[in-house]
């Protein structure tokens, strides 16, 4: 994965991540780099390259002048399931990397225990990590080829499967989302399909006015484990969450 500017170096070297790689412009390097730059020599191959370099290697406008090469091991499915009670997010076939990583970012925000990602953006890319701001490098992220197999390690854990639709669900105020659970968030156009709706345990909605008919997926992510994390702190409050989860 390639990152750019000190700060995700930082981040990435703090999660275990294997430094492959650095390259610096020494002429737009910052004081506060050198300690950085010290450690990533120590580590790996740091290579001082001119400006116009940099410019091509950095995949932003304005480059920091500091960029690294680096290889992370991807997480399983269960260390994504290791909280108590578990909550994890699933991305199925999301092809923005933005709302890719700002999906992992609301996680981490909301005390998700992890994300599973199907298809769609690579979660480690570069727009991804900068969506995520790092969140993606802190938060366990899995990786996964198809959903049918994540369906199975999820009952294995004991997960509830639920799948957010955006009409026709349980509100998601009334669903029980304290019992450990995965939450299947679809692509921006094509949304979940048949082969997860049908084998949900529950599908959920969160509440629009009209003629609103759908979020930006980050925002039903951010409601979502917000209410999750909500219901996880005050306990079943809801008369009808209570009969369902008796």
């Amino acid at each position: 994965m390639l990152l750019e500017g000190p700060r995700l170096i930082k981040e990435a070297l703090s999660a275990g991540a294997q430094i492959e790689l650095a390259a610096v412009n020494v002429s737009t390097s910052q004081g506060d780099w050198w300690g950085l730059v010290d450690q990533l020599v120590g580590l790996t191959r740091v290579v001082n390259v001119s400006p116009s370099v940099m410019r091509a290697l950095s995949p932003v406008s304005s480059p920091s002048g500091l960029v690294a090469i680096a290889k992370l091991r991807s997480a399983t499915f269960e260390s994504t399931t290791r909280a108590n009670p578990a909550l994890v997010l699933g991305l199925l076939d999301v092809q923005n990397p933005g709302n890719t990583g700002a999906v992992i970012r609301a996680a981490e925000a909301g005390g998700a225990s992890g994300v599973v990602v199907v298809g769609g953006a690579d979660p480690f890319g570069w727009k991804a990590l900068r969506g995520s701001m790092g969140s993606a490098l802190r938060l366990p992220v899995s990786k996964a080829t198809e959903a049918e197999n994540i369906r199975a390690h999820a009952k294995t854990q004991g997960l509830r499967l639920l799948a957010a639709t955006p009409r026709g669900g349980t509100p998601a105020a009334n669903a029980n989302l304290a019992h450990p659970c995965l939450i299947w968030l679809g692509s921006e156009g094509g949304g979940l399909g048949r082969n997860i709706s049908d084998y949900a345990d529950e599908l959920i909605s969160i509440p629009m006015h009209a003629p609103v008919e759908s979020l930006n997926i980050a925002v039903a992510a951010a409601l979502l484990v917000y209410e999750a994390s909500n219901q996880r702190n005050r306990g079943p409050s809801i008369s009808g969450r209570e009969e369902r989860s008796a």
